[in-house]
């Protein structure tokens, strides 16, 4: 049987809360704790963009993409705390209460998370030379503030891997800021813990994708504030977020 490209959802009796380039995320009312806050139904569907424009979809995508973060967010919540909250899919499946035309679809693509305070920046880390980077460099331009040796080549791992924060905007790129940018829209606390936990996350990463022949040259991660702790949240190492 031909597998089927679900390029959008649409759950009746769930208000959308965000429709992404890549997820449909879904209000899931009174689930956590006695608070009564509520919870997102993250649905990855098979959406594909190439520079921000919808090019179509691939079959199955969004459940690799989906699991890919799970298994991710799993290795590396010792380092950092994520947002998620199951990814049971019965549950998943069980925060659908009327019938669903396309829930079966849902299965491997789903999880449950808590919704965070969303900081709107993007947390790059760069273990090697290349992309946008690269073109800095040629340029003889300092890359998010940071000036590298020269005489490298591209694609050339660095000697430390480098902290280089982006805006993340709603429309059109995000666009590169320096660290004392950053400080300045995140204050100074908030912007060393972002820098610590995104050089710690990367390097884990690519210890453990090095040992099975994986380079990872570079990633980006998002953080929100859950209970007031910084914590990982949105999709984390998969292929629409990283270079390998």
């Amino acid at each position: 049987m031909k597998a089927k490209v679900l390029l959008r959802t649409e759950v009746p009796d769930k208000n959308l809360y965000a429709r992404g380039k890549v997820r449909d995320n879904y209000d899931i009312p009174g689930w956590w704790r006695t608070k009564g806050e509520s919870l997102i139904l993250m649905i990855t569907t098979d959406r594909l963009s190439a520079f921000d424009v919808f090019v179509g979809g691939v079959p199955e995508l969004g459940k690799i993409r989906n699991q890919i973060s799970i298994f991710w967010f799993g290795k590396l919540e010792v380092i950092c705390p994520n947002h998620i909250f199951s990814t049971d899919q019965e549950l998943c499946s069980k925060t659908i209460k009327t019938r669903y035309r396309q829930q079966n679809d849902l299965i491997g693509r789903s999880v449950l998370v808590k919704k965070a305070k969303k900081i709107p920046v993007e947390c790059v880390v760069r273990g090697y030379l290349d992309g946008s980077a690269w073109e800095a460099y040629e340029k003889g331009e300092p890359i998010c503030g940071i000036k590298l040796p020269s005489g490298l080549k591209r694609a050339e791992g660095l000697f430390a891997p480098i902290f280089t924060p982006t805006t993340k905007a709603e429309t059109g790129h995000d666009e590169p800021i320096t660290f004392d940018e950053l400080v300045g829209m995140v204050g100074g606390d908030v912007a060393e813990e972002l820098r610590y936990k995104s050089v710690k996350i990367y390097q884990a990463a690519h210890r453990l994708a090095d040992i099975r022949g994986i380079i990872i040259a570079d990633t980006k991660f998002e953080f929100g504030f859950i209970d007031g702790k910084l914590t990982l949240i949105d999709e984390l190492l998969t292929p629409d977020s990283s270079r390998f």
